[in-house]
């Protein structure tokens, strides 16, 4: 194992929507079980190694689906606004990841106290990705199916990365946790911790210092990073639905990569390498949190290679050189 694996015992580890619903599936509840079973197999293996974790998770299909029905039911119950929806996925889907990882625990012998915390993730209501839709959420629709849903319902529906077509809502850059004390708190006490859902529940601070909601979804690998720096974390993995990086993506010059440094990811980041609402923000959580400390490191990989890519026998390693 590699210099890094032995001396940081404290990793943020970012959960990416197929570790919890895989492509083709309707995402129902007993899929989305199934699939973080699945998930918390290799976290806890890691554990028994000597890990400490927070882990994250996306929201995008779970949030998505809960909205498309918050718009089939307008007419009999009263609408919520998106930063609602965003804080009760934050909390069932927590309560998911809870039960599997302590089941799996149960079942190896292992117990840490487990928890999960709802946080609100500071952005700007001035930030100009607040006009510029990149968050996919929700399911996959054909073509047709697309062009009628924007029509309408006025939804910005694009495609998403060659997978079909999907509903697109604003991103903006997460600037700082509100909760980051008590999740350092409980870090102490030797929790481990589920936060930062899906990127963690937008807000603003208005004018007076109050806090206020905002209607959107923060990426969750940016927000991981912004957490991650927060407690002092040496070691983030994003775990996604491929098992490396790769360039020159869905074309017969595709090239995997093992490992990047800090100036190739920005060398790719900025050549246009890795597109915005798929790779791209990994890969800018990935750059932010290296150049915050050169001794940290990223991880990118999918669940099924978690443990070897810790191993640093697979998924893509990012270092600063």
């Amino acid at each position: 194992m590699s210099d890094i694996s032995n001396n940081a015992r404290l990793a943020v580890v970012a959960l990416g929507g197929n570790a919890i619903i895989q492509k083709g599936e309707k995402g129902t509840i007993a899929e989305q079980f199934a699939n973080t079973r699945h998930s918390m197999a290799p976290v806890v293996d890691l554990l028994e190694q000597g890990y400490n974790f927070i882990l994250t998770h996306g929201n995008g299909p779970q949030v998505g689906n809960l909205m498309l029905q918050n718009e089939l039911s307008k007419a009999e119950v009263p609408e919520m606004p998106l930063g609602v929806a965003d804080a009760m996925t934050e909390g069932s889907m927590g309560y998911m990841i809870e039960q599997c990882l302590q089941n799996d625990m149960i079942r190896k012998g292992v117990w840490r106290n487990v928890v999960t915390i709802p946080c609100q993730v500071v952005v700007d209501v001035n930030d100009p990705a607040m006009d510029n839709p990149t968050k996919p959420i929700g399911p996959f629709y054909t073509e047709e199916e697309a062009k009628k849903i924007s029509a309408e319902k006025g939804w910005v529906v694009k495609e998403d990365a060659g997978r079909g077509f999907r509903r697109y809502v604003a991103s903006p850059y997460p600037i700082d946790v509100i909760e980051k004390d008590a999740i350092n708190t409980l870090l102490q006490q030797g929790y481990l911790l589920i936060t930062g859902g899906g990127g963690g529940i937008p807000v603003t601070f208005e004018k007076d210092g109050t806090i206020e909601g905002v209607d959107c979804v923060i990426d969750k690998d940016l927000a991981s990073m912004k957490i991650a720096l927060a407690v002092g974390a040496r070691l983030l993995i994003i775990i996604t639905g491929v098992p490396q990086v790769t360039l020159n993506f869905g074309t017969p010059e595709e090239r995997a990569l093992s490992k990047l440094t800090l100036a190739q990811a920005r060398h790719y980041y900025q050549d246009g390498e890795f597109p915005a609402g798929s790779m791209g923000p990994k890969m800018m959580a990935a750059i932010e949190f290296i150049q915050a400390n050169p001794k940290n490191e990223v991880i990118i990989t999918d669940v099924d290679n978690l443990v070897a890519a810790v191993d640093g026998k697979a998924g893509t390693r990012i270092v600063a050189y």
